[in-house]
């Protein structure tokens, strides 16, 4: 499928705005800073976007869509379900340095959008229930490859692994040091192994 200037010309300005909204939020967010990143007058910009909380709306879901191609790109490497497991928790082992420029966006625009927007805060709450999902997806498999004990609640393991993964999300970010996280991925591994068959 041939994509139209007018579409290139959209998603490059979503592209080059991503990093700004995940790291500023989106009210912080001024259509200087999105004429910065873009290199575009305002005019042009809203020629592609009606007005800034448009294309926040798809600044969004791009940003989350990143987080779970990339994770997705990590724990599809691996086979078993322990090894998927393991990646994904590596895959987020460095929050200060995180594989999304700016932090988690579900953390991001879930803490600003919970009171203020719920056009966001509703993209949000459909991504963390993805994430639980996938989670306890991968619970599953191993179950079912007899890695993982049968008696395991994994729709509730799933929540307290998000939980805790985004809670050492917090942190690390606000102590600038990963340590916290690391810790947290410690206790879940050992965990883990406490219901490996």
């Amino acid at each position: 499928m041939v994509r139209t200037k007018s579409e290139i010309t959209k998603q490059f300005i979503i592209h080059q705005t991503a990093q700004v909204f995940n790291t500023k939020g989106v009210a912080a967010t001024t259509i200087s800073d999105i004429m910065e990143a873009t290199k575009m007058g305002k005019g042009s910009l809203y020629t592609h976007f009606e007005s800034k909380e448009h294309l926040a709306y798809s600044v969004v879901d791009y940003n989350l869509n990143d987080f779970f191609v990339k994770m997705g790109t990590v724990t599809n490497l691996k086979y078993s379900a322990k090894e998927k497991l393991y990646a994904f928790l590596d895959f987020l082992h460095d929050p200060v340095n995180h594989p999304i420029k700016g932090g988690c966006p579900m953390l991001n625009f879930g803490t600003e959008a919970d009171d203020t927007n719920p056009v966001i805060r509703e993209k949000v709450q459909i991504a963390i229930k993805e994430a639980q999902l996938g989670i306890a997806a991968i619970l599953k498999k191993g179950i079912i490859d007899g890695e993982f004990q049968k008696d395991w609640d994994v729709d509730e393991y799933a929540l307290k692994i998000f939980a805790m993964l985004e809670g050492g999300v917090l942190m690390s970010r606000v102590y600038q040091d990963s340590m916290n996280m690391n810790v947290l991925i410690k206790i879940i591994k050992r965990e883990v192994e406490e219901r490996t068959v």
